[in-house]
């Protein structure tokens, strides 16, 4: 059942009017629209985390693969093959989408949202991230003497994405809320 119809239902109670036996069963999360009416979970946010974890499990390995060494820090860091927070806001929109339809204000919500998260990863966070690699090395190419030296902590470097990192964040995001979506059916 969506938002506006569990409103509706509510509102109806409220007033006084009998609403329909499907409207209560709706508002108990016992029926209606949507991959996880009656799953008794939040179906948006688990496919969300589930998209997040698998991606930092694939990027977790892709990096043993490549350094030969595990470091499970790497697990929580911005860096790796796949973007993800693009995983995570991808699946949530399709999530949503899902659920609520696609002609509901929290699907849209949800839409803009992955998109400012995806453009932010690939673009404004990518560059930051290129930009701290060139301060570090003009730093490390001034003389031990200069004063800057002394106070100067290398900054993170690995801050942001490449577009294809964070497309195949989201295409990774979207085929795990449809799988899961199908799952619910």
């Amino acid at each position: 059942m969506r938002a506006t119809e569990m409103l509706t239902a509510a509102a109806g109670a409220a007033a006084g009017t009998t609403p329909s036996t499907a409207s209560v069963a709706g508002l108990a999360g016992a029926s209606g629209g949507g991959p996880a009416a009656g799953a008794g979970g939040n179906f948006p946010l688990g496919a969300a985390l589930l998209a997040f974890a698998f991606a930092n499990l694939v990027n977790v390995l892709s990096i043993w693969l490549k350094e030969k060494k595990w470091d499970a820090r790497k697990f929580l860091t911005s860096s790796g093959v796949i973007s993800s927070l693009s995983a995570a806001v991808a699946s949530l929109a399709v999530a949503v989408g899902q659920q609520e339809g696609g002609d509901s204000s929290v699907f849209a919500l949800a839409l803009v949202f992955a998109a400012v998260v995806m453009y932010d990863a690939s673009g404004v966070r990518f560059h930051t991230g290129r930009q701290a690699a060139l301060l570090n090395q003009i730093v490390s190419d001034l003389s031990p003497e200069h004063p800057i030296i002394s106070t100067f902590r290398p900054l993170r470097e690995p801050l942001g994405h490449s577009p294809f990192q964070v497309f195949a964040g989201a295409l990774v995001g979207c085929t795990i809320a449809y799988l899961m979506g199908k799952s619910y059916v």
